[in-house]
């Protein structure tokens, strides 16, 4: 089910990431002069909830000017390690927050800034750990490498209040399989962005791969 965004675009954690799309695409930008033009292509193609992963000097800068230009846009904050990354994504524009893990700081930290967040999980007990702790929209990584779609229907039957957006590993092929399953809200992946088409600014064909997999669902 989609859940409204709130009408001032202040981070709110009663707003679901899992809603917006099938797919969540994880885009790492290495110069920040495409941050705008690939988002409205992503946009354009029907997948507004955009990951940028901190993982380049250029990633605030992108986050910032995606949330400040690209008003169809739900830009979030990826790869987020630690408190201070929680911060400063927030300040850029930030609006979700996704992690590989997560630790106690870490997950207090992305409590306290109001945002909507996307711990990560790859084993019972970590699913358990954060159902402890009220959380019941994890990150499922790295995906396919944890074990995939059967892992993830394994989970489904002892611990049903858990839903998941599942990264790593993931195309166009073995989405719908994912999202064929009961406790799957979206897929993360990056194969709507090549690197030939950025490094190109092919924006077109970076539209055209975001509408099919928009599709996929």
């Amino acid at each position: 089910m989609n859940v409204p965004l709130p009408s001032s675009g202040v981070p709110d954690a009663s707003f679901s990431v899992l809603g917006l799309a099938p797919v969540v695409p994880v885009v790492v930008v290495e110069d920040v002069a495409d941050a705008v033009p690939l988002a409205r292509a992503l946009v354009a193609g029907g997948l507004p909830a955009i990951e940028v992963t901190l993982r380049t000097p250029a990633a605030r800068d992108a986050i910032r000017a995606i949330a400040a230009e690209v008003p169809g846009a739900v830009v979030g904050a990826g790869t987020v390690l630690t408190p201070e990354q929680v911060t400063d994504a927030v300040t850029a524009g930030a609006r979700f927050l996704v992690s590989p893990g997560c630790t106690d700081a870490l997950l207090a930290a992305m409590r306290a800034s109001g945002a909507p967040f996307l711990p990560g999980v790859s084993t019972a007990s970590e699913v358990m750990a954060l159902l402890e702790r009220g959380v019941r929209e994890m990150k499922f990584f790295p995906a396919r490498a944890a074990g995939g779609t059967a892992y993830l229907k394994s989970l489904a039957g002892p611990l049903p209040q858990a839903r998941f957006c599942p990264t790593g590993g993931i195309g166009p092929d073995t989405a719908p399989e994912y999202l064929a399953l009961p406790n799957v809200g979206c897929v993360g992946g990056s194969w709507m962005l090549p690197e030939d088409a950025v490094a190109a600014r092919d924006w077109e064909r970076v539209e055209r791969l975001a509408r099919e997999a928009a599709a996929l669902r």
